[in-house]
């Protein structure tokens, strides 16, 4: 029939049970720790958690925006080719525009999710931008105090199943660095970077705007001999890749533009610019402390640029290599930033860390540079930006009054322009005086014989105060001469008088 239930235990005996089963792992716990080494407990326990936790098909790719001192290219592309993958599922989006460009930017906000699909794989994209506090040692020598420093860290996540590991790794992430590369290239727009000043963060960096500067080789008052001879050897420059390889070096160029001021340096550079259309890295060297910032800026410098250093003779006092003091032990400055660290990424080890890139110093007066800076490899070519020739003064005829150069007037500014220094510069103001050619060109006329007049004036001065000055030499020499033989005469008297005693 029916079974009679089981009786159930007591609450007393249930917790006497408990009290033991508890009694017993604490001992077993206290004869463990005495008995086993910790490392040996370590392991065991690692062990054990292995086995119970439950396994994970995801694999997750980290694309941080730096890898060291150098940016990520996969970073780079990931972040264009991601604009053009937005869905309406996405909530936050970061639009902006500058002029010039022909369409929108899109990029995703922090935190910001995406799902991409490449040869039927669905890819999690992720993006990531946190902000950390950390204590930095102060940079001033001989000191404990230290400051908060903000830095921020911006990478993607990919989560993808494992077993497509290898078709993301060897054919989605190139397919993005193509993708991004065509659309660049479709989209290109010349970019100028400058310093940030904002040390708000832990690293330089570079900020940009468009190049919008309308200099072009057709546009400057050049010689047309030195022009072409820039132009062909900026082409055989572009051309020479796999020559540079060959020989083993690095595949850089430099160029030393030297002159007075107004005579067309920074024209020059933007006309290189866009016949090239390489972005150029404006550098502040008096922005920058340490070589170590220097290294960092330069190496984010983009391959198919053009890094210029302007003024290089005043921008910055760069310490001499092993300056010492007079009792030979080595001088302790305050700059850190020294002209070898420079010229290491000019020509040295850190000058092979990109392709394709021109560096180009300007300066007022070449005698007072470094000689170190002015030797073949890093100043390849030397650039002597002159005053205003009748050839320079054609082009800014053309282009400022548009007329060619049959004018009657003409002839006579052949003959004063010549013999009259005036940078490109005077010119090209004078010109923008009125809209009336004839009147604008008979303007000019008059500044150049004025400027002639103030010349021969100069010259005639310069020549009255080099025949004062000779005939000043001339009296103190007389003088001299008549000093001396007095001094003779007294000499033989004395001989005279002791050979009569």
């Amino acid at each position: 029939m029916f079974s009679s239930p089981r009786e159930m235990p007591s609450p007393s005996s249930i917790f006497s049970a408990y009290a033991s089963m508890t009694a017993s792992i604490m001992l077993l716990r206290s004869m463990a720790q005495e008995l086993i080494p910790q490392p040996i407990r370590g392991y065991l326990l690692n062990t054990f958690r292995y086995f119970i936790k439950p396994r994970s098909s995801t694999l997750t790719l980290i694309i941080e925006e730096s890898t060291g001192i150098a940016r990520n290219q996969v970073y780079d592309a990931a972040e264009s080719y991601l604009s053009t993958r937005v869905t309406p599922e996405n909530e936050r989006l970061k639009i902006s525009k500058v002029p010039k460009e022909k369409k929108l930017t899109i990029r995703l906000e922090k935190g910001e999710k995406l799902t991409d699909v490449y040869q039927g794989v669905s890819l999690n994209w992720r993006f990531i931008c946190a902000e950390t506090e950390k204590n930095s040692a102060n940079d001033m020598q001989n000191s404990n105090n230290s400051i908060s420093v903000r830095s921020e860290k911006k990478y993607f996540e990919l989560s993808i199943h494992k077993k497509f590991k290898e078709i993301v790794l060897e054919s989605y992430l190139p397919f993005i660095l193509d993708k991004a590369k065509e659309m660049k290239e479709e989209e290109r727009v010349l970019k100028m970077h400058t310093l940030n000043t904002t040390y708000c963060y832990s690293s330089v960096k570079w900020d940009s705007i468009n190049l919008e500067h309308p200099s072009t080789f057709e546009t400057l008052a050049m010689e047309p001999e030195l022009k072409n001879e820039i132009i062909q050897d900026l082409n055989m420059f572009v051309k020479r890749r796999e020559f540079y390889k060959k020989v083993g070096r690095a595949w850089k160029r430099g160029y030393l533009l030297y002159g007075p001021p107004g005579t067309g340096k920074s024209s020059l550079i933007a006309a290189m610019a866009n016949y090239l259309k390489f972005d150029i890295f404006d550098l502040q060297l008096g922005n920058i402390a340490r070589d170590s910032d220097l290294r960092k800026l330069l190496l984010a410098t983009a391959n198919r640029s053009i890094l210029v250093i302007e003024d290089i003779d005043c921008s910055v006092d760069i310490p001499e290599r092993g300056g010492r003091h007079g009792d030979g032990q080595k001088q302790q400055t305050d700059i850190q930033l020294t002209l070898s660290g420079l010229l290491n990424f000019i020509d040295g080890l850190w000058s092979s860390c990109g392709d394709e890139r021109i560096i180009i110093f300007t300066t007022n007066h070449k005698e007072r540079l470094d000689p170190a800076l002015l030797r073949p490899g890093r100043m390849d070519m030397h650039i002597h930006m002159s005053y205003c020739s009748y050839e320079g003064f054609k082009v800014l005829a053309s282009n400022y009054l548009e007329i060619s150069h049959d004018t009657p007037l003409f002839g006579e500014i052949e003959g004063l322009i010549e013999d009259i220094q005036i940078t490109p510069a005077q010119v090209a103001e004078e010109l923008m005086k009125s809209e009336d050619a004839e009147a604008t060109l008979e303007g000019f006329v008059k500044l150049l014989k004025r400027k002639k007049m103030e010349g021969d004036v100069c010259e005639n001065n310069n020549k009255i105060e080099q025949e004062k000055q000779s005939k000043k030499r001339k009296v103190s020499c007389k003088q001299k001469r008549g000093g001396a033989n007095s001094k003779s005469n007294v000499g033989v008297t004395l001989r005279r008088t002791r050979g009569i005693k």
